[in-house]
């Protein structure tokens, strides 16, 4: 099927969603989060869609790197928080567990391109990219603790890795946007362009990584994993348990009922 702009609308075996579109430049499969109309947040069935397409691309002899963007100007603004409501994770086999999964054990390289706002599990899944280009105005945040709920994605882990300790401890206890610059400072991010250049910039650095030795880059990419890589499975796994038990907590509903309280009085 063709969605937007031509390109693929990804026909994922168990929930296909018209929200996750594909390309193919090249030895570039781009993945395109394409849901703007409400800033590309996630549901069940674009999770399921873009792990359906994380894996088609690494069994894909003709996809050497996969780029993952949104549209609209926007990564994604998180979760879909009604659908998540109403489809709550409930184990290792829920939709969100296995992308992440997936982003953990993805054999090609996984480059990023953000802009605009990346909200949550936006944020958090660059932890596991090989690759990030953000644009001037992109809005890093992991507002866990905001809603009641509990750090994901084994940010726990992997977060003080990149950042330190300090920065990780503030940019998950207070919850408040990350500055993007301070971000490639520190590590999360790889490169800042403006906004107009970012899909170009991202496309260049994904071809480029491309036209490399495949089996070079990709013994580089897992050399560079394999010795968290068990560290960070554990850690999902637990963030995981507490992540549900917190949604079931009277703290996650009086957040989530402020935020639908919110979302009501601005319409």
């Amino acid at each position: 099927m063709r969605g937007a702009r031509g390109l693929e609308v990804s026909s994922g075996s168990m929930s296909p969603s018209p929200h996750v579109l594909r390309r193919t430049e090249g030895a570039v499969r781009v993945v395109t989060l394409a849901r703007p109309e409400k800033k590309n947040a996630f549901t069940s069935a674009m999770y399921t869609a873009l792990t359906d397409e994380l894996v088609a691309a690494d069994i894909d002899p003709g996809v050497r790197v996969v780029l993952l963007q949104g549209s609209g100007g926007c990564f994604t603004g998180g979760n879909d928080i009604a659908d998540f409501m109403s489809n709550p994770p409930a184990g290792e086999d829920s939709p969100v567990f296995r992308f992440l999964l997936q982003i953990v054990d993805q054999v090609k390289p996984l480059m990023v391109a953000v802009e605009g706002p990346a909200i949550g599990i936006g944020t958090t899944l660059l932890l596991h990219a090989d690759y990030v280009v953000a644009s001037r105005d992109a809005r890093l945040q992991m507002p866990f603790i905001n809603l009641g709920l509990s750090p994901e994605g084994a940010s726990s882990v992997l977060l003080p890795r990149i950042v330190g300790q300090a920065r990780a401890a503030e940019w998950l206890l207070f919850g408040d946007p990350i500055d993007v610059e301070l971000a490639r400072e520190a590590g999360l991010v790889h490169a800042v362009v403006d906004k107009a250049e970012v899909e170009t910039f991202a496309m260049a650095r994904a071809t480029a990584l491309a036209g490399k030795p495949p089996g070079s880059v990709q013994l580089a990419k897992k050399l560079l994993r394999d010795p968290c890589r068990a560290e960070v499975k554990d850690a999902l796994r637990r963030e995981g348990v507490h992540f549900v038990q917190r949604l079931a907590s009277a703290e996650a509903a009086a957040a989530f009922q402020a935020f639908f309280t919110r979302k009501r009085d601005r319409a």
